[in-house]
């Protein structure tokens, strides 16, 4: 019998990488429903490395109550998904190739085609799903990854996650998602998948937020 390894399975949607586009309120993709909430976290480049950082060792997950496991990385020379401009037309896809880098506490980052299991409760909501991360795009004042599902009894679609530096030098927090219910519960009570995504959004906030406030605050 030959073991089940989801690091080969493709996420379980197709509009992968649309997270990025300008558009997604407007016009997601068919059948999902799309998310935005945002927070500041503060201002200069030692806030927003030290939020980069979190980031991309998991940290939101992790202080939002959710365990990550089975962490596989991917290859680091892989599709890392479809950029948009500020029009929001499609350019050219985006492949990087890196070193492994690490957390300063040696926790190693995530990359494009990481495959990971999440597992954990937020609220009074169960979260058990099997993602990969779909992109990551780094620029001299943004960071942004996203990860699809897998394999989720509940919910299926993308998150993002994008930490900026503004004009201004604010620091800011951004989870953008687009989801389609998929447990019998969900599809016949959109309102709860809503409820759901919007708390562990919120978790996601509050876990990277040092001091919190309400979203979009």
């Amino acid at each position: 019998m030959r073991r089940s390894n989801f690091e080969d399975q493709p996420v379980d949607y197709a509009a992968v990488g649309a997270t990025q586009a300008a558009d997604l309120m407007q016009y997601p993709p068919q059948g999902f429903v799309p998310a935005e909430d945002s927070i500041r976290l503060g201002s200069g480049r030692e806030r927003y490395e030290a939020a980069v950082a979190t980031l991309l060792s998991w940290g939101a997950q992790r202080d939002a109550g959710i365990d990550v496991s089975e962490i596989r990385p991917g290859s680091g020379n892989e599709y890392t998904g479809i950029q948009f401009d500020d029009e929001g037309n499609a350019v050219a896809p985006n492949r990087r190739h890196s070193e492994q880098r690490f957390a300063p506490d040696g926790t190693p980052f995530l990359d494009a085609g990481t495959t990971a299991k999440l597992r954990g409760r937020v609220g009074r909501y169960n979260l058990e799903s099997k993602i990969r991360v779909v992109y990551l795009v780094e620029n001299q004042n943004s960071m942004s990854f996203a990860f699809g599902t897998v394999s989720n009894a509940r919910m299926s679609g993308e998150e993002s996650f994008t930490v900026e530096v503004r004009e201004d030098d604010s620091v800011w927090f951004t989870v953008r998602s687009f989801m389609r219910p998929v447990g019998a519960k969900y599809r016949a009570f959109p309102v709860l998948g809503s409820a759901r995504r919007r708390a562990i959004a919120t978790a996601y906030l509050r876990a990277l937020s040092p001091t919190w406030a309400s979203p979009n605050a």
